[in-house]
């Protein structure tokens, strides 16, 4: 089961990417489980040596009682110091974005694939949409 973000490829240049684990409760890990999940409109953020996953959706589990969870809480994100130090340093200094490109289980974990990114400008939309056609036109032709 593997969530991913498709819009961020068309709206973003992704610089680098980092695999990092999601603080959770037990009722949005359920949930995630169950595929009731939305990064679409979410991105991270750096707050006091800490990165932060922000308004990412995680409906509430059906089965849950009054433990349940509130569905766009902040998120903390569990990486290495030296990630944090070197994804806070491109934030900050080259003014990138972080976005969540994927959600997915490994090991039993779940897990987020983070993209440091560059927006794009309307003609760099442009440019890679042309791209995208002549590549889909070229394996029709063969």
């Amino acid at each position: 089961m593997e969530m991913l973000n498709r819009k961020a490829s068309h709206d973003y240049f992704i610089k680098s990417t980092y695999e990092a684990g999601i603080e959770l409760m037990g009722t949005e890990i359920k949930s995630i489980r169950k595929g009731n999940t939305n990064i679409n409109d979410s991105y991270g953020r750096c707050k006091n040596g800490e990165i932060f996953l922000i308004n990412m959706y995680v409906g509430k589990y059906e089965e849950g009682n009054i433990f349940n969870h509130d569905e766009r809480r902040e998120r903390k994100l569990l990486l290495h110091k030296n990630e944090i130090l070197r994804i806070s340093n491109e934030v900050d200094t080259k003014r990138y974005t972080l976005i969540p490109l994927k959600i997915y289980f490994k090991k039993g974990k779940a897990k987020v694939e983070l993209g440091v990114c560059q927006g794009k400008k309307l003609y760099d939309k442009r440019e890679s949409i042309k791209e995208r056609d002549l590549k889909r036109k070229e394996y029709i032709e063969y």
